[in-house]
């Protein structure tokens, strides 16, 4: 994390407060990966991290505002999606790549940051808007940049008139998210993880060329 930090009273942190609170944020994520999120408490991260409830409340209001800290952070890393698509050509042996590291790069993402991206997802389903726009933060400019090469191919009479690029943009993104969100679920469909990712790849290149990739 890089700027300053401040604690919940305002006061800039030092460089010993700035490691307390990179300790706390690394024990809730740890907690995370194995607790349910509403069953983390202050009490039990302050304890992880070897300090006391009182310090926690110097960085964070509650578990919640630490949570979005954690999401926060994510997010901002997630916005490197986008590196995958933006520029790229899908004409030919290029568009099998795209489609290739395009998806990787959504499963290892997801893979790296599921626990906090399943609290990001109960949050937004139920309506909390800050969680809402920290998943939209992540997914919409991947999205717009997959528009962007619709759009492209169209002009160069590659794809059909008709398709829509913003639907079918946002569409495959989704799918990325659930698919991403949903690996360890495929493996009691007896899908096995090598399969994945070759098969989602070619949805996605059939989604943004309309044919299937060159062999």
């Amino acid at each position: 994390m890089t700027g300053q930090v401040r604690t919940v009273d305002g006061r800039v942190a030092g460089r010993r407060g700035q490691a307390t609170r990179t300790k706390l944020l690394e024990c809730l994520g740890e907690m995370l990966s194995s607790s349910p999120y509403r069953d983390v408490k202050v009490i039990d991260v302050a304890r992880k991290a070897g300090t006391s409830p009182a310090t926690f409340y110097q960085y964070f209001p509650d578990v919640e505002g630490a949570v979005l800290e954690l999401a926060n952070e994510m997010a901002k890393e997630g916005a490197s999606l986008t590196d995958l698509v933006a520029g790229r050509s899908w004409v030919g042996k290029s568009g099998a790549q795209a489609a290739d590291e395009l998806v990787e790069g959504f499963l290892s993402f997801w893979r790296k940051n599921d626990a906090i991206l399943r609290v990001v997802d109960l949050g937004a389903a139920e309506g909390d808007k800050r969680f809402y726009k920290i998943r939209m933060k992540i997914l919409t400019a991947v999205t717009n940049s997959l528009t962007d090469s619709i759009k492209d191919l169209q002009d160069k009479g590659k794809v059909d008139a008709s398709v829509s690029p913003a639907a079918m943009a946002g569409s495959l993104v989704a799918m990325l998210a659930a698919v991403a969100a949903h690996q360890k679920g495929f493996q009691t469909w007896g899908v096995k993880q090598a399969d994945l990712k070759p098969n989602l790849a070619l949805l996605v290149h059939l989604g943004v060329t309309g044919r299937k990739p060159p062999k």
